[in-house]
Formats: structure tokens, sequence, C-alpha cells
């Protein structure tokens, strides 16, 4: 079994899907949590000197999507063919601009520019848009509850956790307005493996 550990702030954020794969894949991991306090010291430690990484039989991995993505293929959690690696890639890619999208409303200094851009985000243009890329993609392979074929893979663990992180901060239910992502997310949610980990994990902020 390789050796592996998650190196990251005491919270879900940016390694929680990296978690997700690992615990779907039946892999012990070392779960490392920094405090803010403690993070100048672990910084020069880390790659480009930021968290999430990833450290796996001793190599460094950075940047939260590679460190999943590389997971993901090690442990048969991207799909069986380019087509289907695609797929996730696409997932991948609308969950990083609703990030984006997000992070604009979170960083925003001017308090009348943060309500006006949260309230965007509530609307068309916001999570609904986003999320209802992510309903599109279901509805091509069959409604069924997954993005590729009928099993669990990364692009399903994006959506469920993007859909957790967003309910819980911003108050979005991406499940009761598309019901083939709550189709998705009661899957992946009653996996048992799934099912045992979030069980026991720490409510933290993010």
């Amino acid at each position: 079994m390789a050796d592996i550990k998650i190196c990251y702030f005491d919270a879900r954020g940016l390694a929680e899907v990296s978690r997700l794969v690992l615990t779907l894949a039946g892999q012990k991991f070392e779960d490392i949590r920094w405090t803010r306090e403690d993070w100048p010291k672990y910084k020069p430690e880390a790659p480009f000197g930021q968290g999430p990484y990833l450290v796996y039989n001793g190599k460094k991995i950075g940047q939260s999507a590679a460190m999943a993505c590389f997971l993901a293929r090690e442990f048969g959690l991207y799909g069986k063919t380019n087509s289907e690696a695609a797929v996730v890639d696409q997932v991948i890619h609308i969950y990083r601009d609703m990030m984006f999208a997000w992070q604009k409303v979170m960083y925003e200094q001017d308090e009348a520019k943060k309500a006006e851009n949260a309230k965007k985000l509530l609307e068309e243009e916001g999570f609904p848009k986003y999320f209802g890329h992510f309903a599109k993609l279901l509805k091509d392979n069959g409604n069924n509850g997954h993005f590729i074929g009928d099993s669990i893979t990364l692009a399903d663990l994006y959506v469920y956790d993007s859909m957790f992180q967003i309910k819980k901060v911003a108050t979005y239910d991406a499940a009761a307005a598309y019901p083939e992502l709550k189709k998705l997310y009661d899957i992946v949610d009653s996996n048992p493996k799934i099912k045992a980990y979030v069980a026991q994990r720490k409510d933290t902020p993010m």
C-alpha cells in the first residue's frame, strides 16, 4: 500500500476531493492539518509555497486539481477511455469556473459590491448556470446519477463536494433545483465508504 499524506489547513476546502478519492478507493492516508499560526514554518516545504499538497511515496504534488486527478488515475476513478476522461475534465473545468465566480464574492472588500455579486451568484448566471451544465452532462449519460457509466468517478466526487460546500456556505441548494444532481448526491452520499467517512469528518467552516 502506498504511503500517502494530504497536507492542508484544518478545513475541507481544496483538499477534500482528494480525501474523498482516497476514501472511495479504500486507501489509508495521513491527514496532516496545519493551523494558520503554524503555516509559516510549513510553507517552505510546500510545492509552490502553498497548500494543499500531496505526498505520495515520498514525492510531493502541488495544486489541488493535479492532486485529485493523479489519485483518481492511480486508483481507476478517471474513466476507462480518453472520451470518458474528457467528461471528467469538462466537469473539473466547469467546477473551477464556478469556484472563480464564487471567490469574486468571497474576497470582495467593498460590502456593496459583495452584496451585489452575491445576489447575482444565486441568479441565472451564477450557481444555476454552472449546476445546469452539470445536470445536462448527467442527462447525456442517461440520468443515472453518474457522469460516466454506472459507477462513481472523480467527476461525481467533484460535484458532490461542491454541492455540500455551496449549500453549507452560500446556502444554494443544487439538489433542490436539479433532480439529476439530487440523484448523484444521494448515490455518492450513500456509498458505504463515503458515508462512514462523512459521519466522522470534522465539521469546519470551509
